[in-house]
């Protein structure tokens, strides 16, 4: 940060910085009738699951009627699958099914791909630079 520039001003830069560049990776989509709610969820499925509706909704901070309908979509397109849960017969656990993982992989692979190939034209520096970079945005999302 140069000595004139405030921490409003760089704030403004990397957050201009950072949605464009989301912006791109969100155009990378491979299965575009999936929502990008619905892939947040599956996604979250998958990391912290098998989960509770209400648990998923508290995760992607929706309300839980929100959730129910993009569990239902997700489970219509047999994404996801609900069991009846252990312990408290009136909730059911969402997990993800082998056709989600495959539309995750599918996803997360496509968004790589397109950002491996911007990255092999940088150079060395700019590449070592991106890494501080990361790790620094990594530190301010949590």
């Amino acid at each position: 940060m140069t000595a004139a520039m405030t921490d409003s001003e760089l704030a403004s830069i990397i957050r201009l910085s950072v949605l464009r560049t989301a912006r791109r990776l969100r155009s990378q989509r491979v299965n575009t009738a999936v929502t990008l709610s619905q892939l947040s969820a599956l996604v979250t499925v998958k990391k912290c699951g098998p989960l509770s509706a209400g648990e998923v909704a508290a995760i992607e901070r929706v309300q839980p009627p929100s959730m129910t309908k993009i569990l239902a979509s997700l489970e219509a397109a047999e994404l996801i699958e609900r069991t009846a849960h252990a312990e408290d017969r009136r909730q059911a656990i969402i997990s993800v099914t082998d056709a989600g993982r495959r539309l995750i992989d599918d996803e997360t692979r496509a968004r790589d791909e397109w950002l491996a190939e911007r990255l092999t034209g940088l150079s060395a520096q700019d590449r070592e630079t991106l890494v501080r970079a990361a790790e620094v945005l990594d530190r301010l999302g949590s």
